[in-house]
């Protein structure tokens, strides 16, 4: 890493790479590409992403205890908010596919060596910081209709949500504030981790970029993030398991998406 370099590249400039504008056949040809990759090597990537379903697990079981019930939805729905950044090893692999170079899965964590490392982990704290953001929201407004204490089993918790006004309200607020998390996440990441493995350009250039995508394409950004969501639910039934296949599958496909919306000059 010649200089140190987080919000803009190693000239201290901040791009503005073109973008182009996409439809909807370019988000699902986007999502079979990330298919045809994952095909490639099935085996070494559900190995890899072997991390997402065990992740899962780990929230549920660590947020079973009585203190924390109230967070177990908000965990399961947040992680998929750090989504983007634990894909970085599978945009790795695409890139590296794309022209013609080893795709073992021992290259996903070369990534480490990137001049952009710096600017990818500034992303990535950003994303950090939404999701405890957003576990932060989900806890008050939950103590808001129910009060500090925490419920004491989890079939009293069930019967609050499900049986009460107060858990009705809980729902719908719950997932509108979710839906505005993973809307501003999705419109500053979109494209800016795979844009920065592709080119050192600072964590500013690629947020800004992807904002700039989201608005020029607001109708296949809106798709791919719904076929994101229904993807992450699908996976993670039953105990998701799925997931070390939607991961890698979405991961690569993110890939496709930044090459079909940024303009490659170097080309």
């Amino acid at each position: 890493m010649a200089t140190f370099h987080v919000m803009s590249g190693p000239d201290h400039l901040v791009a503005h790479p073109a973008i182009r504008r996409i439809g909807l056949s370019d988000v699902w040809d986007a999502l079979a590409r990330g298919f045809d990759d994952f095909r490639e090597k099935p085996s070494h990537y559900v190995f890899l992403s072997l991390i997402y379903p065990i992740c899962g697990v780990v929230l549920v079981t660590w947020s079973s205890g009585a203190n924390l019930l109230p967070l177990i939805f908000p965990l399961i729905a947040g992680f998929a908010l750090l989504g983007p950044f634990f894909a970085l090893g599978l945009y790795e692999i695409s890139r590296r596919r794309e022209r013609g170079m080893d795709t073992s899965w021992l290259h996903a964590l070369t990534v480490r060596h990137s001049p952009a490392l710096p600017s990818i982990l500034a992303v990535g704290a950003m994303l950090m910081a939404l999701f405890v953001a957003w576990l932060v929201f989900a806890q008050l407004l939950y103590t808001s209709l129910f009060g500090p204490e925490p419920p004491q089993s989890l079939s009293l918790f069930l019967t609050s949500v499900f049986g009460t006004e107060e858990g009705l309200l809980l729902m719908l607020a719950g997932n509108a504030i979710g839906f505005c998390f993973a809307l501003v996440v999705l419109a500053t990441t979109v494209i800016a981790f795979p844009m920065l493995l592709d080119r050192d350009v600072g964590a500013v250039a690629a947020i800004e970029t992807s904002l700039r995508a989201t608005l020029l394409n607001p109708v296949p950004i809106a798709c791919w993030g719904l076929i994101v969501a229904a993807l992450l639910v699908i996976g993670s039934i039953p105990i998701f398991v799925g997931l070390a296949v939607i991961m890698p599958i979405l991961g690569h496909a993110t890939w496709h998406l930044y090459r079909k919306i940024v303009v490659d000059e170097r080309e």
